[in-house]
């Protein structure tokens, strides 16, 4: 089969005689259809390899040496167990991450955090191929008149939506997200689906804010000095401070620009990932009794419907989706990605 073969930094080869994945019980087998990149597999590009196990054997999946990247992935099942509930010909959207099921974490709900959690494109073999085995658990229909173009997304917004769970906001509260990115959309997405707030997104003029004020945001401002942007979302909440304020920008100094912005007593929610180390002033957090939380991946059961329910609905529209590229167009689109050039996600076709 045709597949993407990561190999390390700048190095990914497109093969036309990888082997197709052999399913095991309890997966499922799926040609792909699209398959979306992430950030994840831009940094891997860039200075990897940091999670794809290419040198070191991954602990649970055994996987080591070149590997078929991408987790974000929808297809159409080939082969599945006759008590799976799939059969051939359904459309699927995959959560990717795989968990146990009877560890500690994953019988408190948070299968994310599972002590087994693995994910197919991170930890092994995953979608950016023209078939892919995929444990059933992880799979959720797709509806009907849902394009698997717009279904593609349904696992970072998953992503957004646990985000917005993990945030910790209510009915009535005033949050504020600074970003205005894919994932921080997502995670706007999430809060209009899962709770009625007042959002204020903070993010630069132009298509950004645009997109935040069509997703639900009750206002957008420009990234400022502390003092000023304080002033500012504080105008534009009513004359006061958020109650949970989400940093999905990754940019820096923005995690102490959420804590110099939240309520005393209020949460911040980490979401974006920082290229060097944060520095906060401790002193504030403890004086002003501020809870600092954070959000990794999606859980499955809770999440990937209620995605894909929102995707089918329309909240969420395909002006997120860049375009669609061939397995040659992945170097090119992850240089973009890398230099902050997508605004957006890229969907690959396997078979272009």
């Amino acid at each position: 089969m045709r597949a993407a073969i990561y190999h390390g930094d700048h190095d990914i080869r497109v093969s036309t005689t990888a082997p197709e994945p052999t399913r095991r019980a309890g997966e499922v087998l799926l040609r792909v259809v699209r398959s979306g990149l992430c950030g994840t597999d831009a940094t891997e590009w860039a200075v990897g390899p940091k999670v794809f196990p290419v040198a070191t054997a991954h602990r649970v999946t055994g996987h080591t040496g070149p590997m078929i990247p991408g987790h974000e992935f929808v297809g159409e099942v080939v082969e599945a167990d006759a008590d799976s509930g799939f059969q051939p010909g359904d459309r699927v959207a995959s959560g990717a991450g795989v968990w146990c099921g009877s560890c500690a974490r994953c019988l408190e709900g948070r299968t994310n955090m599972c002590s087994q959690y693995w994910t197919l494109g991170l930890s092994t073999d995953g979608g950016m191929a023209e078939y892919v085995a995929v444990p059933s658990k992880t799979l959720a229909r797709i509806p009907d008149g849902l394009s698997f173009d717009h279904a593609a997304l349904a696992q970072p917004l998953a992503v957004g939506i646990h985000a917005a769970r993990r945030s910790g906001a209510r009915d009535g509260d005033r949050v504020v997200i600074i970003g205005g990115g894919a994932i921080a959309s997502f995670v706007l997405a999430g809060l209009e689906h899962l709770i009625s707030a007042t959002v204020v997104v903070v993010e630069f003029p132009g298509p950004k804010q645009e997109r935040a004020l069509r997703f639900g945001a009750a206002a957008v401002v420009a990234p400022a000095p502390a003092p000023e942007l304080l002033s500012a979302v504080t105008a534009a909440l009513g004359g006061e401070r958020p109650d949970v304020v989400i940093e999905a920008s990754g940019a820096p100094g923005q995690l102490a620009t959420a804590v110099a912005l939240v309520r005393d007593g209020g949460r911040v929610l980490a979401v974006g990932l920082p290229k060097a180390k944060p520095e906060l002033d401790v002193h504030s957090l403890v004086f002003r009794e501020v809870t600092i939380d954070s959000s990794l991946a999606h859980v499955c059961d809770a999440d990937l419907r209620p995605a894909l329910d929102i995707l089918a609905e329309g909240v969420v529209g395909p002006e997120l989706l860049v375009g669609v590229v061939p397995l040659e167009g992945l170097p090119e689109q992850l240089e973009l990605l890398v230099a902050g050039r997508l605004d957006g996600k890229v969907l690959v076709d396997p078979w272009a």
